[in-house]
């Protein structure tokens, strides 16, 4: 049987093309068609400003650093390396947070349990497409004067209450090849502050200040800053992808509700994800529990069978040795490490490979829970 892969980014003839078109025109980095897939970024989104640069890792740290302080910032500890990677690469205090078992977000709850004198800001992350309860962690953010981020990596195109992720707070998005669309590695950082959108353009480009000068010749820098810029060619497979992000998350939504409908049949074994009325799931990844005696067993015997499967995220952050100094007790978090698994999902899927994997998990089944 040929493998089934965990994620697949889907590039068509057309993308292809668009890339070598941009090649052809001389702009090897950042150039014109950046612009163009801002703008049209920016637009989806309904926020003002978006820059694009080389990943959310990148606008994860562009948003702190144009916040001013130094301190606590507040993430969950179920997600990437990369947000705390962020949160210490400037200078910051990961505190870690608690999430809610259905959704494995962060809720308002567990983040006014973390908060001290010394927080000044907080990362929440959407996982796997599922928008955080925004209202109260709009409303308690806005109380307690802290700067709200949000790692939409995995929600382009999701929602809560019709309003999309990325436009609560400074949204930081990926365009990484598993990602909801893609422009092979890249992100954007998104804002509503034109100061903070100048300066951001900035930092991405080694601090140099690009406005009008006397002196054309001169590259003077403003502030410390970095290589972060997007090619122009990745930014043009950005556009094309983005004009195809509606009909990839309608495919990605149509194969959740089949492994929805198909795992409820053993509740016994798993536990799938219920969606509320008031938000859009994008799916960028599914992911479902199984019962701990039954997990790795599973995950062995799917790989053994050619479908890639995952988890997401085992070790959670407080758990990883590098940030051993900032581990605490995470109950939910923990319970979740031992239970979740991350099924394939990808527009691409085709019917016959989600029914191999359909048949694949009742032959487990029948094998190793079934008397």
């Amino acid at each position: 049987m040929k493998k089934i892969p965990l994620f697949k980014a889907l590039l068509t003839t057309n993308d292809y093309k668009v890339i070598q078109n941009s090649l052809r025109t001389g702009w090897l980095t950042h150039g014109p068609k950046n612009l163009i897939f801002e703008k049209n970024f920016s637009k989806l989104i309904n926020v003002k400003y978006a820059v694009s640069m080389n990943s959310c890792t990148s606008a994860m740290e562009c948003a702190l650093k144009v916040i001013k302080k130094k301190g606590e910032v507040i993430i969950p500890s179920w997600t990437w390396v990369s947000t705390a990677n962020a949160v210490i690469n400037t200078g910051n205090k990961p505190v870690f947070a608690d999430v809610e078992i259905n959704s494995r977000n962060i809720t308002a709850k567990e983040i006014a349990k973390c908060i001290t004198k010394k927080t000044i800001a907080l990362i929440i992350v959407h996982f796997a497409g599922l928008p955080c309860e925004m209202d109260d962690i709009v409303k308690l953010t806005k109380e307690r004067k802290i700067e709200l981020i949000e790692d939409s990596a995995e929600t382009l195109g999701a929602t809560w209450k019709k309003k999309y992720t990325g436009s609560f707070g400074m949204g930081c998005f990926s365009f990484f090849p598993t990602k909801n669309i893609t422009t092979t590695e890249g992100g954007m950082l998104t804002t509503n502050s034109k100061k903070r959108y100048l300066e951001i353009k900035k930092i991405i480009a080694h601090g140099i200040n690009k406005g009008k000068k006397k002196y054309f010749w001169k590259r003077e820098a403003d502030l410390p800053g970095h290589n972060f810029r997007m090619p122009n060619h990745l930014a043009a497979l950005g556009i094309n992808q983005l004009n195809k992000l509606a009909k990839f998350n309608k495919k990605r939504r149509q194969i959740a509700k089949m492994y929805d409908k198909f795992l409820s049949k053993f509740p016994d074994i798993f536990t799938v994800q219920k969606v509320g009325k008031n938000l859009t799931h994008s799916y960028q990844m599914y992911s479902c529990l199984v019962r701990s005696y039954y997990r790795n067993n599973f995950l062995f015997f799917l790989k053994k069978k050619g479908i890639d499967v995952s988890v997401h995220f085992d070790p959670p952050l407080h758990k990883q040795k590098y940030l051993n100094k900032y581990r605490k007790k995470l109950k939910n978090t923990d319970f979740l490490a031992k239970e979740i698994v991350t099924l394939p999902i990808y527009p691409d899927l085709k019917k016959d490979q989600i029914f191999i994997i359909f048949k694949t998990i009742n032959e487990w089944y029948k094998k190793n829970v079934k008397k």
